[in-house]
């Protein structure tokens, strides 16, 4: 079996908000090579690196909004967000916790710190997707899935190096709980100072690594800093991680879905037509109705 190689490694770029509540840094669409059409499925990454929200009475976040023909998965390593939408879907995520909203056909969001946390304030730190869909799913109903962190499975590495939790897909046997429109699989890699874990997916999968905390080596050379983000080759089909301090690492790997891609603010359709129906449907109220 052919080794996965690291085609790059991406710093983390100069962070901007969202909204109020959320401080990002942009990994895809970015200008290192990492565009829509080359990380398909994974057609946006925003990473909240750690960051100190003071205090606040008014909950910071980002108000209501549209999205249309893809997904978006919002994983909660520290800090507390709640989220509603236009289909009734809409919770709280806290620590270790995953919200994954299909917006399809078209929907209303909205997502802002949750209210008591955002009266002490803390250590806020998020990770963004937006996971495309195949053109004949965009016409498909809105949905929301709620995974809390005590349900996620894991598997426990070898000689206490660590553990893999298994949000979607499969691991060594272990299936995530997310139900995914294509093969997607997304994990955290908690990893122990010189633990080491193996991977392997098919070579033609786009396949990424965002170290969290902690830093690691790709293959025993390649160093992938804290807040740095690791690009594989589309080359092989394994390679491994081995963590120089205390780690954790989020492992992306999905199937291209091999269609056009034309993109305009929240939406992500196929044709620029779709796009244009896209706004008129948003314009027409056709994604119902959600309270500012």
């Amino acid at each position: 079996m052919k080794t996965k190689t690291v085609e790059l490694v991406a710093a983390p770029k100069t962070p901007h908000f969202v909204g109020d509540g959320f401080r990002v840094h942009n990994f895809i669409p970015s200008g290192f090579r990492m565009d829509m059409q080359r990380m398909n499925p994974f057609i946006m990454l925003d990473y909240n690196s750690t960051y100190e929200f003071p205090p606040s009475d008014t909950p910071r976040g980002v108000g209501v909004h549209p999205h249309k023909g893809f997904e978006t998965v919002t994983i909660a390593y520290k800090g507390k967000v709640a989220h509603h939408d236009s289909s009734g879907g809409g919770g709280v995520i806290g620590e270790g916790d995953v919200q994954w909203m299909t917006a399809a056909k078209g929907v209303l969001h909205k997502e802002y710190h949750e209210e008591e946390w955002s009266k002490t304030g803390g250590d806020f730190q998020m990770v963004q997707l937006w996971v495309n869909l195949p053109a004949e799913d965009k016409k498909s109903d809105p949905k929301y899935q709620a995974i809390k962190y005590a349900d996620i499975n894991r598997y426990e590495l070898a000689d206490e190096a660590g553990n893999i939790e298994v949000i979607a897909g499969e691991y060594q046997g272990v299936k995530g709980s997310a139900s995914t429109f294509t093969p997607i699989h997304m994990f955290n890699a908690k990893l122990n100072k010189g633990g080491k874990a193996d991977f392997q997916f098919p070579s033609e999968y786009n396949t990424l690594l965002l170290a969290l905390e902690g830093s690691v080596k790709v293959n025993g050379e390649s160093a992938v800093p804290t807040d740095h983000l690791a690009l594989m080759a589309n080359d092989g089909e394994s390679f491994d991680i081995e963590a120089t301090d205390d780690a954790v690492v989020l492992v992306l790997s999905g199937e291209p879905i091999d269609e056009p891609v034309a993109a305009q603010g929240p939406f992500v359709m196929n044709t620029r037509e779709e796009l244009k129906q896209a706004f008129n449907d948003f314009n027409t109220g056709k994604f119902g109705y959600l309270e500012g």
